[in-house]
C-alpha cells in the first residue's frame, strides 16, 4: 500500500494481489516485474514470491483506514482479473471498495475476457472505475469487452502506445490515458499517433490525459504535448465523500 504515487493519474496504490504474467506486447518490459524482484531482494515480505501471482489478504481492508478521499489505483503491481486470482477473492476486493465509497478506485486489466465473464457477479458501484490496457490494434477487442460491463466509469490506458490505433471507437468510454514506454529498452512512440488520439478524444468529447513521452530518459522527455500538459479527467466522475462525514463506517485499527 502506498500513501502516495508517482503515477500521474492517481493519488495512491493498493495491492491486495501482487505478481502477474505476460500476455501481450505491452507486457514485454513490465515495470511492475522489475520492481517486484527489486523488492524481493530487499526482503519485502509481500514480494517473497517475486513476480509470481500472490494473494495479499492482509492488505484487503487498508482502504477502510484512509480517512481522506483518494483516487486509488487498484493492483498497480498485478492484474486483478488474472486467471490465478479466484473469483471469490475478486468479489472480496469489490466488497471493500463498496465499504469505502469515499475513495475512487481505478481498476485496470489486460484480461478483458475474464472481466466480461465475471461482470454479472461483480457489485459495481459508482466509485469503481474500470479500465483496460490497449497497446496496438490487435487488442482493441478489450475495449469492446469493457463497454459491455456494468462499470459506471470506463477508461482506457493506452500505454505503452506501440502503434497507430486507426480503428479505435470511443462510444461508451469516459476517459483515455496515453503514454509512451520508459526505461532502458523503451520502444519508440510516434507523436502523430498521440495527436491522432488526442484529436479523436476531442471530437468525441472524451477527456484526454497524456501521461508521458517515455523513452530511455523519461525525466528529460517530460509530458508536454503541443505546448501544454493534458490532465483532463471525467467531468461527471463521482465526487468522493470525506471520511469524517460518514461516522457510521468503522475505521479499523
Amino acid at each position: 500500500m502506498a500513501n502516495s504515487s508517482h503515477i500521474e493519474w492517481t493519488d495512491a496504490t493498493w495491492n491486495p494481489v501482487t505478481g502477474c504474467s505476460k500476455i501481450s506486447p505491452g507486457c514485454k518490459y513490465c515495470y511492475a516485474e522489475h520492481l517486484a524482484y527489486r523488492l524481493q531482494a530487499m526482503g519485502q515480505v509481500n514480494y517473497r514470491n517475486g513476480f509470481g501471482v500472490t494473494l495479499q489478504p492482509h492488505m484487503l481492508e487498508h482502504p477502510l483506514r484512509w480517512r481522506q478521499p483518494r483516487r486509488v489505483f487498484v493492483n498497480s503491481m498485478s492484474d486483478l482479473f488474472h486467471d490465478d486470482v479466484p473469483a471469490p477473492y475478486i468479489m472480496r476486493v469489490f466488497d471493500v471498495m463498496a465499504q469505502a465509497p469515499w475513495h475512487q478506485y481505478q481498476v485496470l486489466t489486460k484480461r478483458s475476457e475474464r472481466l466480461l465473464e465475471l461482470n454479472p457477479i461483480l457489485k459495481w458501484q459508482p466509485q469503481i472505475w474500470m479500465g483496460v490496457s490497449v497497446e496496438n490494434e490487435d487488442y482493441l477487442f478489450r475495449v469492446e469487452h469493457l463497454r459491455r460491463t456494468g462499470a459506471a466509469i470506463k477508461f482506457l490506458s493506452i500505454e505503452p502506445l506501440l502503434g497507430r490505433l486507426r480503428n479505435l471507437r470511443l462510444r461508451g468510454i469516459d476517459w483515455v490515458i496515453v503514454g509512451g514506454e520508459s526505461g532502458p529498452h523503451a520502444r519508440p512512440m510516434d507523436p502523430a499517433w498521440v495527436r491522432e488520439l488526442r484529436d479523436r478524444c476531442g471530437s468525441a468529447h472524451v477527456p484526454f490525459f497524456f501521461k508521458q513521452w517515455g523513452g530511455v530518459f523519461k525525466s528529460r522527455t517530460g509530458r508536454i504535448l503541443d505546448g501544454r500538459k493534458w490532465d483532463e479527467l471525467p467531468p461527471h466522475m463521482v465526487q468522493p465523500t470525506p471520511r469524517a462525514a460518514r461516522p457510521e463506517l468503522v475505521v479499523l485499527a
